[in-house]
């Protein structure tokens, strides 16, 4: 729908959203914690995103989300446009992620997932992965004693989508970190740590060829 932000009204559960093109564009790089939420706000009283970050007195949001338990690379800003140009399919933006599962998958498991998995809402693009490590009790849900990190490569964003990947090849996730994004990664930022995007690493962002 076309708006004129000038002169049309929106309003979302009665509540007016504010729309200013000269706010200043803020770009925040967080390593997400397990057990937050990837939103502003929780009616439940659940800890957010934002009880992680400064607070700048502009309206931020995360481009797209992690799963409360998941950790990891998490962009938060206030620009509409980059956000939507990360988050949308027809873009193919890297999503790169480890993932610890239970047991050890086969080649032939790991070549399905790199061909495309079919879920229950679709056939999931193919996915570059690799067997990192093995690792011992990486969980205490691993009845198996023995878990394998992989590093997964998608530009998709299905809902729960490595975690359901994983499960139909008949592997749980025991636990999911994304590393990177396009051409961001997490580097050495400490868990639950945040920094300002340089200006390079915001143009590198909206220069990614879609």
């Amino acid at each position: 729908m076309q708006i004129d932000p000038k002169n049309d009204i929106i309003e979302v559960d009665g509540v007016q959203v504010s729309y200013n093109p000269d706010a200043k564009k803020i770009y925040i790089l967080l390593n997400k914690l397990p057990g937050y939420l990837s939103a502003c706000v929780d009616s439940r009283g659940v800890p957010t995103i934002m009880d992680l970050l400064p607070h700048t007195g502009e309206r931020l949001f995360p481009v797209g989300r992690l799963d409360k338990d998941t950790e990891g690379l998490l962009i938060v800003t206030n620009d509409g446009d980059l956000a939507y140009k990360l988050t949308h399919p027809k873009h193919k933006i890297d999503k790169t992620y480890l993932a610890w599962v239970e047991g050890i998958p086969s080649e032939s498991s790991l070549e399905k997932m790199r061909q495309g998995l079919e879920l229950e809402d679709g056939m999931t693009a193919p996915a570059d992965v690799e067997i990192v490590n093995f690792t011992d009790h990486i969980s205490r849900r691993n009845t198996s004693g023995i878990s394998t990190c992989l590093k997964i490569v998608i530009h998709e964003g299905k809902k729960r989508q490595i975690k359901r990947m994983c499960y139909a090849i008949g592997h749980k996730v025991l636990k999911l970190r994304r590393i990177q994004i396009g051409t961001i990664n997490l580097g050495d930022l400490k868990p639950g740590k945040y920094r300002y995007l340089t200006q390079e690493e915001v143009e590198s962002l909206k220069n990614i060829s879609s």
